[in-house]
């Protein structure tokens, strides 16, 4: 029986040490990209505290067509795809545009909401977009729809291989034992304390890793997406949400009907009234007159705590609506995977920590590979000694 649990713990050490070297950069990279995007919205709003507010007016705030019709009068910014409205009297509003014929996205803008007078591009959000992309897709060509996003998730699984083996092999004699667990040896040096500070300090950031790794995997693969909307969803809501998009015609292009904000805007505040604190409203980006509406409560900790509306920009006329307040709790573990992923559910503690986690992905990284190599110079056979030489022999 020892020897059968000797030949099994070789082999998940065989497998740990290859998924190791394999992804090790990889994953130093894609934890230290989410670490550095950890407090995104706290640094945001810092660095756009004078942009984002307004002096508040007695007249009454522009409704979205016209603001943006006076924002494009005269200057060519692009097709605007959504904007971030407010109750707030003097919060600012934001604007977004969609992507240009080279696919990129031009800044969005800070407007004033009474005249709207270009307040200024918020600053980071160039830098976070981008470091978005290397985190979720590597900056490879294609963003969602290239390959960035199966590599990541491919490394995602082999966290999860290397959490489990890693686990396994180094379960002490004295599995009750606090300290055994999580107290590194410092008074070791080198083998020694590499291997020390990678399986206790592995052990701490055991429970972050596999939550962030079970959550980013929704963001990576379709069928695991399906499966856990189907696992934690009530039946209608997994049949609405996993039905497939249908294909547009090939050698059929048809006409985008020029749309508004207004008609859905009027029916928000009709229907929500002041119990909202911000709403986004994206426009259809294909045929269509069906606008999405995400909308936050003045009481809402957490971006993805929201309700959201299919409103149609003509008639004004809801066309769906999902409430947070009415969905099931496996309903808002689904919403909220964002928010889990991040460590935000827990506050700014919880982010703190799980930033803290992913900035010591590389230190796993490096203690892995002395680890590896070191192993490597103890198995090398010794080389005989070589007998002295004799001058002219």
């Amino acid at each position: 029986m020892r020897r059968v649990g000797h030949h099994i713990k070789v082999a998940l050490h065989q497998i740990h040490s290859i998924a190791g070297l394999v992804l090790a950069l990889l994953l130093a990279l894609i934890a230290l990209t989410g670490a550095i995007m950890s407090f995104e919205d706290e640094i945001g709003d810092h660095l756009n505290a004078g942009l984002m507010q307004v002096a508040p007016r007695q007249a009454p705030a522009l409704m979205p067509d016209e603001l943006v019709a006076r924002l494009k009068a005269g200057q060519d910014l692009g097709r605007v795809s959504a904007v971030t409205l407010s109750s707030d009297p003097a919060a600012a509003v934001r604007v977004r545009f969609a992507r240009d014929e080279q696919g990129a996205r031009p800044t969005s803008l800070y407007v004033d909401p009474y005249d709207a007078h270009v307040l200024g591009a918020p600053r980071g959000e160039e830098f976070f977009a981008t470091v978005r992309r290397l985190h979720r897709w590597l900056l490879i060509p294609g963003d969602a729809k290239g390959w960035g996003r199966q590599i990541t998730g491919i490394a995602a699984l082999g966290l999860i291989v290397m959490l489990i083996s890693g686990l396994v092999l180094r379960w002490p004699r004295r599995a009750g034992s606090v300290k055994m667990w999580l107290k590194p040896n410092l008074g070791l040096s080198g083998r020694g304390l590499h291997r020390s500070l990678h399986a206790v300090i592995g052990t701490w950031v055991l429970p972050v890793y596999l939550v962030m790794t079970l959550t980013g995997l929704w963001y990576s693969f379709d069928w695991y997406k399906d499966g856990v909307v189907w696992l934690l969803s009530r039946p209608h809501v997994a049949a609405a949400k996993m039905q497939p998009k249908q294909p547009r015609a090939a050698g059929r292009s048809e006409p985008v009907q020029a749309v508004g904000f207004d008609p859905a805007w009027a029916t928000l505040q009709r229907e929500e009234g002041d119990r909202f604190a911000k709403a986004l409203l994206t426009l259809p980006t294909g045929p269509g007159t069906v606008i999405r509406i995400r909308s936050w409560a003045k009481d809402t900790t957490l971006d993805t705590t929201r309700d959201e509306f299919r409103v149609d920009a003509v008639t004004g006329q809801i066309v769906s609506a999902e409430r947070y307040a009415d969905k099931t709790f496996g309903e808002k573990i689904i919403a909220n995977v964002l928010d889990i992923h991040r460590g935000a559910f827990l506050g700014w503690p919880g982010k703190l920590a799980f930033m803290i986690a992913a900035a010591l992905m590389p230190l796993f990284s490096v203690t892995g590979i002395l680890l590896y190599l070191s192993r490597r110079r103890l198995r090398r056979p010794a080389q005989p000694p070589l007998g002295r030489l004799v001058p002219g022999e």
